[in-house]
């Protein structure tokens, strides 16, 4: 019971992340131990399992799948995005430089967390780690997409989001976001438009499937090299984190008179200051938390 409830703990932690753009949920998942217990859970769904009921019956699948870490890590994602996404909106649309300071705080002390992982250093694995920083920096300073989404849009939004989402330091939101479907995903979850739900939920299963096989495999051949462009990409997400935005684009007006403008970093706020770095110091410490937490329930 006690290793359940931390699981479903962590699980809360990673649907809040997944929540908000430049947070990862697996990001989450590295700093508290479970992420190979994740990835080798969501890889094990094969037509393989066809083979493991008919030798060793259902308990043989369950077994597998290491089924109750996946339920209870699911059933405390689904809590968090059900129960957080609401706040998460209001937040967003009203204190946005505090949360994203908190945020900040929270990925900035990830990465020597995750950069522990790296067992070596040398050249190439430095050139690894700049290149992973290039890419969410460049991925960060983006314009998003002005779409109407259809059903099969928003399947395919689903599924390359779950991608990002599996991977530490790039958002599933933030993919969202450029994609143009944040708010439509966002509002659905809010007014509980189930159709939605269910379309991005089918695209994001089938992208975790697919993509869950590959990274396991990468880690298990490569894991110095993969955990320094890991790192290098959370480097490169906190410029897509900064507080502080100014609009330097109109990229588009919509029916209703709302703008959207792409934006860019600005010099702090002097009337948030102190707020946004309580913010950040708060986030920071609940990685370290979260760190400690994950270490206790795995020892």
């Amino acid at each position: 019971m006690k290793r359940h409830l931390g699981i479903f703990l962590r699980g809360m932690a990673m649907g809040a992340a997944d929540l908000v753009p430049g947070v990862s949920g697996g990001t989450v998942a590295l700093i508290t131990g479970i992420y190979d217990d994740l990835l080798h859970s969501i890889s094990a769904v094969s037509w393989g399992l066809v083979g493991t009921w008919k030798a060793d019956g259902f308990s043989g699948v369950l077994k597998a799948l290491n089924a109750s870490f996946l339920l209870a890590l699911a059933a405390g994602i689904g809590t968090s995005i059900i129960g957080l996404s609401g706040l998460l909106h209001h937040l967003l649309e009203h204190h946005r430089a505090a949360l994203f300071a908190f945020f900040f705080g929270l990925v900035a002390a990830s990465i020597p967390l995750v950069g522990r992982e790296i067992n070596r250093r040398n050249t190439s694995l430095g050139l690894l780690f700049i290149a992973g920083a290039a890419i969410t920096f460049g991925v960060g300073s983006l314009p998003p997409l002005q779409v109407e989404p259809s059903l099969l849009y928003l399947f395919a939004c689903g599924a390359i989001a779950a991608c990002a989402m599996i991977l530490p330091g790039i958002s599933g939101s933030f993919i969202l976001l450029l994609l143009g479907v944040y708010s439509t995903v966002i509002g659905a979850l809010k007014e509980f438009d189930v159709l939605v739900i269910a379309t991005v939920g089918a695209g994001a299963v089938s992208g975790l499937l697919g993509f869950s096989k590959g990274l396991k495999s990468l880690l298990a051949r490569a894991r110095n090299q993969v955990m320094a462009a890991l790192t290098g990409l959370l480097l490169g997400s906190l410029q897509a984190l900064w507080p502080w935005k100014e609009n330097a684009v109109l990229l588009h007006t919509h029916s209703d008179g709302r703008e959207t403008w792409l934006q860019t970093n600005a010099w702090p706020d002097s009337g948030e200051w102190l707020t946004c770095m309580v913010c950040a110091a708060v986030g920071a410490g609940l990685v370290m938390a979260l760190h400690r937490l994950g270490n206790r329930l795995s020892a």
